[in-house]
């Protein structure tokens, strides 16, 4: 009976422990793991959704049917400035106000 008590113990040791009883080494590369699933799986927003968070901020965002190509690289430049913005971020918002002007 001692023996039985004995393997339950253990077998709860091993369920709480995540099954393995090792150092602290194990632990960051679980995290590591974890972190790079994480990041895989990370979804990037649109341009649409960039352009309708940034361009909404500081004033009302025009229609992209409002200005031509030339327009919008131009005013991409400058809002990219303004705003702040990273240069993937106006790409994307640029990209997005070319395609549906």
């Amino acid at each position: 009976m001692k023996t039985i008590h004995k393997i339950f113990t253990v077998a709860i040791l091993l369920f709480i422990s995540g099954g393995t009883i090792v150092g602290c080494s194990s632990t960051k590369n679980n995290y590591t793991a974890a972190t790079d699933v994480q990041e895989e799986f990370k979804m990037e927003k649109s341009g649409a959704q960039m352009w309708g968070e940034a361009c909404n901020r500081c004033h009302l965002a025009p229609s992209p049917a409002d200005y031509n190509d030339t327009d919008w690289s131009t005013i991409s430049l400058h809002m990219r400035v303004r705003a702040n913005l990273a240069e993937n971020e106006i790409a994307k918002i640029e990209t997005f106000l070319k395609s549906a002007n």
